[in-house]
């Protein structure tokens, strides 16, 4: 059987497919959320590990879409420095990803979520300057999440929600970091074995209901609107609370 026809045999490609198209509407209005919406579905249907490398390389696959809007807009030096402090710890949290139980694995999904929806909804922002060490901080905390569950954005996200950015600094920002983390947890997977051509090929697929989506996504963004950003950056993590409970079982 050819690579590709494992792919069609996936259980729940139908879902994934779906839910990858809705990932990418909101990856290409808000600038994240594809992880945040498709690991706790994915890791229903796709044992963690490969869930993490369709997110990743999906994500590559992709980067023409978003990253040279993103490279004009961003702070370049600033998503720099938080994303050596991720690329530094994502080997941290991919060699946790080979030992951790699923279920664990899933629960550490929602509970990153839940964690930074509650820190957003609370209303808390920092209006200060973040230094170098505080920046690189934020990132290695992204490395290790990102390593063990696929979720290399809550930290950032929060960061920079929690701050006094505009949307499109935001947005820019947080496509430019998660991009960087996009290769530093391929190199990492790559190294430990856990990406295969079936992996690839899966990407492939998913790749193109991912594209639609981010187009449609991108065309909606409109800067100016700050309230409906944040609404929307709101409701992706919420919907992935609800979604990744491990309650939620295939079985």
């Amino acid at each position: 059987m050819g690579l590709f026809d494992e792919v069609w045999a996936t259980p729940g490609l139908v879902w994934l497919a779906a839910v990858f198209i809705v990932a990418g509407v909101v990856r290409g209005f808000s600038g994240f959320g594809t992880a945040l919406i498709v690991m706790p579905t994915g890791a229903i249907f796709l044992p963690v590990p490969t869930a993490i490398a369709a997110v990743t390389l999906t994500g590559v696959a992709t980067w023409v879409l978003m990253v040279p809007r993103a490279w004009r807009e961003g702070d370049k030096g600033e998503v720099g420095i938080l994303a050596l402090g991720a690329l530094l710890t994502a080997p941290v949290g991919v060699w946790l990803l080979t030992w951790v139980d699923r279920e664990v694995l899933r629960w550490a999904v929602s509970s990153a979520a839940a964690l930074t929806l509650i820190a957003l909804l609370s209303g808390w922002r920092y209006r200060g300057r973040v230094r170098k060490g505080g920046l690189a901080g934020v990132g290695a905390a992204a490395g290790v999440l990102g390593g063990t569950t696929g979720l290399t954005g809550p930290p950032v996200i929060l960061f920079y929600l929690a701050g006094a950015n505009g949307a499109a600094r935001v947005r820019a920002n947080t496509i430019l970091f998660l991009a960087a983390l996009d290769i530093g947890i391929i190199v990492n997977m790559l190294i430990q074995n856990l990406i295969g051509g079936r992996d690839v090929a899966l990407a492939v697929v998913l790749a193109v209901p991912y594209a639609v989506g981010i187009t449609v996504g991108q065309a909606a963004f409109r800067p100016e609107r700050e309230r409906i950003y944040r609404a929307v950056a709101y409701s992706v993590i919420g919907l992935a609370i609800v979604t990744g409970l491990p309650v939620f079982s295939a079985t």
